[in-house]
């Protein structure tokens, strides 16, 4: 069926419930020339005469009557559907996709994802948990979380988190037996526990900044992980150094299972964004969530 015959459909069907081309124009905002002519191509169309028309009043044929009485509710329906999409953009509800590096999504997605939802019982949430970066307008994503420095111009960026720093870990025995790095420099003569990153598939280059110096290197190792309680795991049996983030650490250095190492080349840097399209229309749902997510610190 062509556009103008369903817009047609709803013209007659305004015309048989007026029973007036002049009260339907009015109510349709259109001329009444242009209403009756939408009505008389119809009726050539389908070859049969719907509405009987007299100086003082219009009704509809036989044919007319069965044609409405398909079409009065099939209309009706379809408005009720309009109302409940209407209603979409009044309350939180539907399917939002987040891919998020695995530290922001336990630290600060999940705890505002746990709250939301159970508020919000039409509302869905998904993090997608990954160690590197997703295109995620091409692979569908609502939003995305990255370090601040790292989001593409396009995008829209919101702070949902604090300053963060990286720490470098190893067991005490490991640095009684390869002694202590005091610099990057030095961990080209110890074994490293790399982190690979599943969407490029290459290993995390450590990054270190001291006194506005920046340095990035590439480690080597016996092990290599994609998960950072892997790494955690591995460190405090001896195996190596690892790089996490601070706060990944603190239980395993209060218990004394690792000891930090170059803490001064450690230096704050900007922490997570939230980030998505420019062009996207934020829903309720999707405001909903950036609201609760943006950073108050």
């Amino acid at each position: 069926m062509q556009r103008d015959e369903l817009d047609s459909l709803a013209l007659l069907l305004v015309v048989a419930d007026e029973q007036s081309f002049t009260r339907a124009a009015a109510k349709l905002g259109i001329s009444q020339s242009a209403l009756s002519h939408s009505v008389s191509r119809l009726e050539q169309k389908l070859g049969v005469r719907l509405l009987t028309r007299t100086t003082r009043s219009i009704a509809p044929t036989e044919a007319g009557e069965q044609l409405l009485a398909t079409l009065r509710p099939a209309i009706g329906e379809i408005r009720a559907k309009l109302a409940a999409l209407s209603d979409f953009r009044e309350r939180p509800a539907g399917t939002i996709r987040i891919s998020t590096p695995e530290h922001a999504a336990r630290t600060i997605l999940w705890p505002v994802a746990d709250r939301l939802t159970a508020a919000n019982p039409d509302l869905h949430i998904e993090l997608n948990v990954e160690s590197g970066f997703s295109d995620i307008v091409t692979e569908r994503f609502d939003a995305g979380v990255r370090l601040g420095e790292r989001i593409e111009k396009d995008m829209i960026a919101l702070r949902i988190g604090p300053m963060l720093r990286m720490a470098a870990v190893g067991s005490l025995s490991y640095f009684k037996r390869r002694g202590i790095p005091k610099t990057p420099h030095d961990l080209a003569q110890h074994s490293c526990i790399n982190l690979r990153q599943t969407s490029s598939g290459g290993t995390y280059a450590w990054e270190f900044e001291k006194d506005g110096r920046e340095l990035n290197v590439r480690v080597e190792g016996q092990l290599t992980f994609n998960r950072v309680s892997l790494m955690l795991d591995a460190a405090a049996a001896g195996h190596g150094i690892a790089l996490v983030m601070e706060d990944q650490t603190a239980e395993l250095l209060k218990s004394g299972a690792l000891v930090r190492v170059l803490e001064d080349w450690c230096d704050a840097f900007d922490g997570y964004h939230l980030y998505y399209p420019s062009r996207r229309q934020p829903s309720v749902a999707f405001q909903l969530l950036v609201d609760a997510l943006r950073y108050k610190g």
